[in-house]
């Protein structure tokens, strides 16, 4: 018979349902318990997303026809789907955490032993733009300091068409949950939440059947770059992180506070003075532009004199001085704002950090005159806390930021 006819004969056979069945999908797991840890969170959250995604048409497609691959002496080959995850974020600062890596890990070895049909990889510069499917996962503190839990959230997107095909979520409590900051983001000097962090917030906690966020997908690839830039500069190795921040940062896609923040740490670390202001110049420009500048001041505590560690406060002076030029060179008007922790008084708290913002902003003056009455000083307390944990070390350490926000002249 020739091989066209058997080709067709497999296809009725196909049509006539004579294939193999698909396989059978999984339950979706019992609730989880209100005294669940993070790991026992994760594992629920990776089981219930595969379990939904393994009932949609478009993780699931059918299997070859089975009289196609008895007719056909040579069965033809199917390349597994790439699921591809990309690295989680606390939802409330945009930042990275010994806790979200831990997500990370534990995500892809659950998604690795669940999906033996599928191949599972982190979001980096060798696969960002081969995969099929993407999971997003975000970590959020629920609660008060003295009472805080934790929620993942997971989403599963079909790159192929933007949409989110499962969800799932899971609350833990807060033991074992390291909120610390990564080196790379415990080290930078601007927060660099913006509107690619912002869409991937909300992909995470998408439903089924919406559309995952179109930016945060269409900067995967500059994702994958930060992501590998970063890894490199945890490992001490700033020569090669350096290289992927300035491929990303060569892209206008690529114009985002992480990239610059990367670059900004790796220049100095590799001493070169004058790239590193240059750099912290164009971070201070696209916070302005944006109206989304946060810098790091840290304070001794209980004073409005900067933190006496050299090693973090020698910086201070040329960011400043950076923060005035570029205010000078928008034209632009803007509030000083103060930030502290959760430790003290609520007015305690307000009073200083108004006093911090005013220090600032007098620094400011006195760098650019022009800058006179142009800046208004304004002291939060603790009201807009990112972390609320009331620590007061490293794991809060965004709690204490000074602001910089355009407001009209």
């Amino acid at each position: 018979m020739p091989k066209t006819a058997l080709l067709a004969l497999a296809a009725a056979l196909y049509l006539t349902g004579c294939a193999t069945p698909p396989p059978a999908t999984p339950d979706r797991p019992a609730a989880l318990s209100d005294e669940a840890l993070l790991d026992q969170g994760i594992t629920f959250a990776v089981e219930d997303l595969v379990a939904q995604a393994l009932r949609t048409p478009a993780f699931q497609p059918a299997p070859p026809p089975a009289a196609l691959n008895a007719l056909l002496k040579t069965p033809p080959k199917t390349e597994k789907a790439l699921v591809l995850v990309d690295r989680a974020v606390d939802s409330a600062t945009g930042q990275e955490t010994g806790a979200t890596r831990e997500l990370d890990r534990r995500t892809l070895q659950r998604l690795a032993a669940q999906l033996p049909n599928h191949a599972v990889g982190s979001v980096d510069p060798q696969n960002a733009g081969k995969g099929n499917f993407l999971v997003t996962s975000t970590l959020s503190p629920v609660g008060s300091a003295s009472g805080r839990n934790f929620v993942i959230k997971m989403a599963l997107t079909d790159l192929r068409s933007g949409i989110v095909i499962a969800n799932a979520a899971a609350r833990v409590r807060a033991n074992g949950v390291d909120e610390t900051p990564t080196l790379f983001f415990r080290e930078s000097p601007a927060i660099s939440r913006d509107r690619t962090t912002d869409g991937q917030i909300r992909t995470a906690g998408a439903s089924a059947g919406t559309e995952a966020d179109a930016l945060y997908l269409s900067r995967l690839p500059i994702a994958a770059l930060i992501t590998e830039g970063e890894k490199r500069y945890e490992q001490n190795d700033c020569n090669g992180a350096v290289r992927y921040f300035e491929e990303a940062a060569a892209r206008p896609e690529g114009q985002q506070l992480k990239v610059f923040n990367g670059l900004y740490l790796c220049q100095t670390q590799l001493e070169r003075a004058p790239a590193a202001e240059a750099t912290f110049a164009r971070i201070v420009a696209l916070g302005l532009a944006t109206n989304n500048l946060s810098v790091k001041f840290l304070f001794n505590p209980g004073s409005v004199d900067f933190i006496a560690d050299p090693k973090i406060s020698t910086a201070y002076t040329m960011w400043l001085r950076q923060i005035a030029k570029e205010t000078v060179a928008a034209r632009a008007c803007m509030s000083v704002v103060g930030h502290s922790s959760r430790t003290g008084s609520e007015q305690v708290n307000a009073r200083l950090s108004q006093q911090r913002a005013l220090t600032v902003q007098r620094r400011l003056e006195g760098m650019a005159s022009e800058l006179t009455g142009r800046m208004q000083p304004v002291g939060m307390g603790f009201k807009e806390n990112l972390v609320g944990s009331g620590t007061d070390d490293l794991r809060d350490a965004l709690d204490r930021r000074v602001e910089f926000k355009v407001r009209p002249c």
